[in-house]
């Protein structure tokens, strides 16, 4: 299967037992070793339609159901690295202005590559760090424990998603390869287009 160009819109997407749960489309900026992906305010994607049970982790157990939904992500310029095997993404934000916000370490399944892009799914889990690494924090530890409620997680797979959030921190904080420079200062190409999703996106 071919790499994708720098600069080529694609879909990252998440598949939950055999169902499309949300496409976003993202442009590459590397498809190597690791990947990175851009996210710029006024994607538009796709997700369950309802946010009743935020962020849908009911939606998620056993016997649930949803429908899709088009969304428009308004709040950051997004810079998304992610690793072959790796459950934790790490992402760099700014705000509309380019003013760094945060990282942030998002747990997930290890990226897998189709035609069209790439297919993940959200484990819930995250951390946020400091724009200066001085210091971070979890998030989202309460919508693990509903979906271990709900049947969605086992504990061990609570477990396992804490590690992987873990190891994307230390990713950060210790500097490893490619955050061993900054990366505040970093801008799309010009020339690159708004991504869309490709069509095809919702074939599974």
């Amino acid at each position: 299967m071919r790499r994708f160009r720098p600069g080529e819109g694609v879909v990252l997407r998440e598949v939950l037992r055999n169902s499309i749960w949300v496409a976003r489309a993202v442009t590459v900026v590397r498809d190597a070793d690791y990947w990175m992906f851009y996210i710029p305010p006024g994607t538009r994607w796709v997700g369950p339609a309802s946010k009743h049970e935020r962020p849908w982790v009911g939606l998620k157990a056993p016997g649930a159901t949803w429908t899709l939904a088009e969304h428009v992500w308004r709040s950051a310029h997004v810079l998304s690295f992610a690793w072959p095997g790796a459950g934790a993404a790490v992402l760099q934000f700014w705000d509309a202005g380019w003013t760094p916000m945060y990282w942030y370490v998002n747990a997930e399944a290890p990226l897998r590559r189709f035609g069209l892009g790439f297919e993940t799914f959200d484990h819930d889990l995250d951390v946020v760090v400091e724009p200066d690494r001085s210091s971070w924090r979890w998030k989202d530890e309460d919508d693990v424990a509903t979906g271990v409620e709900l049947g969605a997680y086992s504990e061990d797979d609570a477990a396992a998603f804490r590690r992987e959030a873990e190891r994307g921190l230390r990713r950060i904080l210790e500097r490893e390869p490619p955050f061993d420079r900054e990366w505040t200062d970093w801008r799309p190409n010009p020339s690159w287009t708004a991504p869309e999703l490709p069509a095809g996106w919702d074939r599974t």
